[in-house]
């Protein structure tokens, strides 16, 4: 009985192993993976945009689309005049290092960088405020950098947000209660990338009951907590020029951006009400920003002294 048990245990176990050794090897895991609504491409094996030729023709030209625009910046419970600069332009970008390429390459992901650039004086004071945004054309993931810094007589602030499997922010400060901070968030919609996402294709904004983390910059001037809020996103493309509206029930802020009908659907004004000042001075503002000038202008290559009267031209 005993050599039985054996012999059959024997057969089952050749059995189990033959019809193992059969099964289709697994494939490989492809190197795509779904992090928070993004999809996480293989750097060697770059998403290809789908771009039109009005598209191309526009942006890869060899340069940037750069407007000015006249400021009445709300700070410290006042409006402030002041010049605004919105600077356009594709680029190559690495998706690994997040900085731009320095030579061509396959693997480069072209993306449409935004610098935005805000100067006002605040009494005796200046104030300059600088955000960079670096997303990608393709507009099918969140921006893969973010940056803003402000700078003033009492000191400095600087925050960057790489999109990595979240969003890693690094956030420097003069204030006690900021210091240096680094935070870890879900991804989830980004204010700063909206500018770039109206250039690309303004059908595709979110829209709805979102949530959405703030303009880096108001964050800091307000000394807001650097998160996502809650928000509601309007989109009104009967009216002309065009208005994308975000508000934020609980910061009690608005941003209202209006831009063109039409392709490259430019920024023509801005504006933004919320709290300013602190204490007894503090007040619902409305920080504006109303267009002067658009250039479209190789500008890092004119850079001599004979190069200033294209400011002029900016009314800057």
């Amino acid at each position: 009985m005993q050599r039985l048990l054996t012999f059959i245990f024997v057969h089952i176990l050749i059995i189990f192993v033959l019809l193992s050794a059969c099964k289709e090897k697994p494939r490989e895991a492809e190197n795509v993976s779904l992090v928070g609504g993004d999809i996480k491409m293989s750097v060697a094996k770059p998403v290809k945009p789908v771009l039109s030729e009005e598209f191309k023709n526009y942006w890869y030209a060899g340069k940037a689309e750069i407007t000015s625009y006249k400021l009445d910046q709300a700070r410290y419970g006042e409006l402030r005049e002041g010049n605004a600069v919105l600077i356009y332009v594709t680029e190559p970008f690495l998706a690994d290092k997040q900085v731009k390429a320095d030579q061509s390459n396959p693997n480069n992901v072209s993306v449409l960088k935004l610098n935005s650039t805000k100067k006002f004086l605040t009494g005796i004071y200046p104030y300059s405020i600088m955000n960079s945004s670096f997303y990608p054309v393709s507009d099918k993931q969140h921006a893969i950098k973010l940056s803003a810094s402000v700078q003033e007589w009492c000191g400095q602030v600087y925050t960057q947000l790489n999109n990595r499997d979240k969003f890693e922010v690094n956030s420097f400060s003069y204030f006690e209660s900021e210091g240096d901070q680094t935070i870890i968030l879900d991804k989830t919609h980004l204010e700063n990338e909206i500018w770039n996402k109206i250039r690309i294709n303004p059908n595709n904004l979110p829209v709805g009951n979102i949530h959405m983390v703030p303009s880096m910059e108001y964050l800091r001037l307000a000394h807001k907590q650097l998160k996502a809020y809650g928000a509601k996103a309007e989109l009104n493309l009967d009216a002309d020029p065009n208005t994308y509206k975000i508000t934020y029930p609980e910061l009690d802020r608005t941003l209202a951006i209006s831009f063109s009908k039409s392709f490259p659907y430019t920024i023509e004004y801005w504006s933004e009400s919320y709290t300013s000042g602190f204490g007894s001075k503090a007040k619902i503002l409305t920080t504006k920003a109303t267009k002067i000038k658009t250039l479209k202008r190789a500008y890092w290559q004119e850079n001599k002294n004979s190069d200033v009267f294209l400011r002029d031209s900016l009314g800057l």
